[in-house]
């Protein structure tokens, strides 16, 4: 990264560098359970990884184009690309002697063990050499290897990248490009008779003999893995305009989540974003903006629900069968913030059947100056796990108030889970900072705070337009 760009921490704290949006957890860890002791479904082993994203297509369908497009258009991030052809095997004497009937499309063809091990350093922050595939000799060894530093961002680039789920699970969002049939084959006969030397017979007689069946049967099925699909490859200018875009709220909320591994944001994708782009938008009525915002509510709440302990536990199907699964938390409840939190009990209720909530009523005086109003709460509200609920994380100073008055009733922190629709980055620091050992769930991080400590984009006043009180609203109404 170029010396005068600013650090991660910088970018946050100047509120420029977070947007929005989900971000691909890693796997959980599986724990032993022993003596029916509650086991925690939460990751203690959090590395700074980098943001990995996947690109896969047929050959010449103009994969490299997309990549070069969206490494160009993210240059204030250190990138690197990783190329799968690096990691061809090299061929024997005997594979030599008849080259021309090597699949270099298929599968086996690639040390895909090798490009883990690559990957595996990398995501860990340790530099890598990475060979050069020379395709006139068969050998990873002719040309020396290159020095691939850690990075903020990796893009995996092939046209089989997607057929192995260990490399598929390396990444965090999956671009698949998809070009006609004819295209790709024009593209690969001008690049492999120019750039590989080879005569166009033997292009066109691997091509038939090789990879159109490598396609239709290995590459062609991977395009079900992808989140985003790019018809016309690299041409399509607006689409990878709308992708890098999408690449950067992700990557400005992976940074956030790399240095608070108590954020976790629920996993994007075009369907929450479609119901964010709804109730953000500020000429969407009432009765739209409670249904859409009650959808988003609820899969916050089932993946806070996910972060609570567990127990094992065996029951006898109806096939009479033996299934090992696991107990719900049972002391649990949930407190809401009054009023916006209110509009997130009737999920937690869904979720939770007969579940005690608790209120809190935080006046806001200021920017900055909070007053507890009222509380009520459970009276063993101390032995149970709770669930905050509050849509909109701000300046993060109600949430403080809040906190620090669940902790003072005798709640751990760590029983805590703060659950919301959005948060400003700024409110993510305030809180995190605060109470480490506290989880924040959310489902879109923001790009931060106006001058009169707004969030923005934001959706306004959440309560006032959930419970029919906004003044646009009723306007709007009367004419």
């Amino acid at each position: 990264m170029d010396s005068k760009s600013k650090s991660v921490v910088d970018m946050i704290e100047a509120s420029s560098g977070v947007h929005f949006s989900g971000f691909h957890m890693d796997g959980l860890e599986s724990r032993n359970i022993e003596n029916g002791h509650p086991t925690t479904s939460t990751d203690e082993k959090m590395y700074k990884q980098p943001f990995v994203i996947g690109v896969a297509g047929g050959a010449a369908s103009g994969k490299t184009t997309v990549c070069d497009l969206i490494i160009q258009q993210l240059h204030d991030q250190r990138v690197v690309l990783v190329n799968q052809d690096s990691f061809y095997h090299n061929l024997t004497e005997d594979e030599l002697t008849r080259v021309h009937e090597y699949n270099f499309d298929h599968p086996d063809a690639f040390d895909t063990e090798q490009l883990l091990c690559a990957m595996e350093h990398l995501r860990h922050g340790q530099a890598v050499d990475i060979s050069y595939y020379d395709f006139k000799s068969y050998k990873n060894n002719v040309f020396p290897a290159r020095r691939v530093n850690p990075s903020d961002v990796i893009i995996l680039e092939g046209i089989l990248i997607f057929h192995d789920p260990r490399v598929r699970e390396l990444m965090n969002m999956k671009i698949f490009v998809d070009t006609d049939a004819d295209v790709r084959l024009a593209r690969r006969i001008r690049r492999d008779t120019v750039e590989k030397g080879r005569d166009i017979g033997a292009v066109l007689d691997q091509y038939s003999k090789f990879v159109k069946p490598a396609f239709d049967d290995f590459i062609l099925p991977t395009k079900k893995y992808a989140d985003i699909i790019i018809p016309r490859g690299g041409d399509n200018h607006v689409a990878v305009d709308l992708i890098v875009q999408h690449i950067r709220t992700k990557l400005g909320q992976h940074d956030l989540c790399k240095i608070y591994p108590n954020l976790y944001v629920i996993q994007s994708t075009f369907q929450i974003r479609g119901m964010h782009t709804l109730i953000r938008d500020s000429q969407t009525m009432k009765h739209d903006f409670v249904f859409y915002s009650d959808r988003l509510i609820r899969l916050v709440v089932e993946h806070g629900l996910g972060h609570l302990p567990f127990t094992e536990k065996q029951v006898i199907t109806p096939t009479g069968s033996v299934y090992t699964g696991v107990d719900f938390c049972k002391r649990l409840c949930g407190v809401s913030v009054i009023r916006s939190g209110e509009s997130m009990e009737n999920a937690l209720r869904a979720c939770c059947k007969g579940i005690k909530i608790g209120k809190i009523l935080i006046h806001r005086e200021g920017d900055n100056g909070q007053q507890l109003i009222y509380e009520k709460l459970p009276q063993d509200i101390s032995d149970r796990h709770v669930l905050l609920l509050d849509p909109i994380l701000g300046t993060g100073n109600s949430a403080v108030q809040a906190i620090s008055l669940l902790i003072s009733k005798g709640v751990p922190e760590s029983n805590i889970i703060f659950l919301n629709l959005i948060s400003a980055p700024q409110g993510v620091h305030v809180v995190c900072k605060r109470f480490p050992r506290i989880k924040i769930v959310t489902s879109e991080i923001e790009t931060g705070l106006n001058n009169d400590f707004r969030v923005i984009p934001g959706m306004g006043e959440f309560g006032d337009r959930y419970f029919g009180t906004d003044d646009d609203e009723l306007l709007m109404a009367s004419s």
